[in-house]
This record gives C-alpha cells, structure tokens and sequence, in this order.
C-alpha cells in the first residue's frame, strides 16, 4: 500500500470544489465556499465482501 493520500475532489457539505489543506490540523481539509473544516478518514474493510 501506499502512504500517499489522495485530496477529496469536493466538500461533502455544500459540494463545492474550493478545497485546501488545512495548517491546523494533519488531514483536514477546509472549503472556502462554505467556511468548514472537515476530514476524511478510511475506517477499514468489510470482514466480507459486499453481495452482489
């Protein structure tokens, strides 16, 4: 795997695309159209797959 992480596209909040790294804290990231700061973190695998 690899230790690089990839910038989210847009803000999960008002879905615009002005996004930059947040200074305050590692992995946030702040939208400058609608002031919030967010982060985005991976929490795992399903044990199983998903059916299909």
């Amino acid at each position: 795997m690899s230790d690089a992480r990839s910038a989210p596209l847009y803000c999960p909040y008002c879905g615009e695309e002005d996004l930059r790294p947040n200074e305050a804290s590692h992995g946030a990231w702040e939208c400058h159209s609608c002031a919030r700061v967010f982060t985005v973190k991976f929490n795992g695998l399903l044990a199983k797959g998903v059916n299909r």
